[in-house]
């Protein structure tokens, strides 16, 4: 199975304050330690809502600010379009992506990791069921989404991913991992 990995960067990071992609962590971006802990499991990583310099950046699809579907959306379309059977995600403010966690979620559905909604796996046979999801009137959310498709809920207590919505999570982190 081909797998692209896809770190979903688009968000506004309201309650963090400033743009949680490009904090510091140990000296690198949120976003670099997310791309590089996810792309230990696939063949390639794309970031979504955003251009970064020297890696693949995507557009939301079909437009910015639809949340994490529209990063998903672009994904899934990239995905097909240069023949990878499936996406696996992470958010850009997730700096870990453990060992075990790819293959909990990999099956024949798409899958989430309970409790971490941005970390999924994400057939890629899936870009046309999420265009007609867009345009349709709903709220977008990841929830009403899941359970269009019938995803699984991976409930994996030894998956803990770290979750920073605020400063004071990242400080927290940071201070964990010294």
């Amino acid at each position: 199975m081909r797998l692209m990995g896809a770190v979903l960067a688009g968000g506004r990071s309201s309650r963090f304050g400033s743009d949680k992609a490009q904090a510091m962590l140990e000296g690198r971006t949120l976003l670099d330690h997310a791309v590089e802990a996810l792309g230990r499991h696939v063949e390639t990583v794309v970031v979504c809502g955003r251009q970064v310099e020297g890696m693949i950046g995507l557009a939301d699809r079909p437009a910015a600010d639809m949340g994490p579907l529209g990063g998903l959306n672009a994904a899934l379309h990239h995905a097909l379009a240069q023949g990878y059977d499936a996406v696996l995600t992470t958010g850009c403010d997730v700096p870990a992506y453990p060992d075990g966690l790819a293959q909990a979620l990999i099956g024949p559905e798409p899958a989430i990791l309970k409790g971490q909604q941005l970390a999924g796996f994400w057939p890629a046979s899936l870009a046309g069921e999420l265009d007609a999801h867009l345009a349709e009137d709903n709220n977008r959310s990841i929830r009403g989404w899941l359970e269009r498709v019938g995803a699984r809920i991976v409930d994996r207590p030894e998956f803990v991913l770290p979750n920073i919505n605020r400063p004071e999570d990242l400080q927290a982190l940071a201070k964990d991992s010294r």
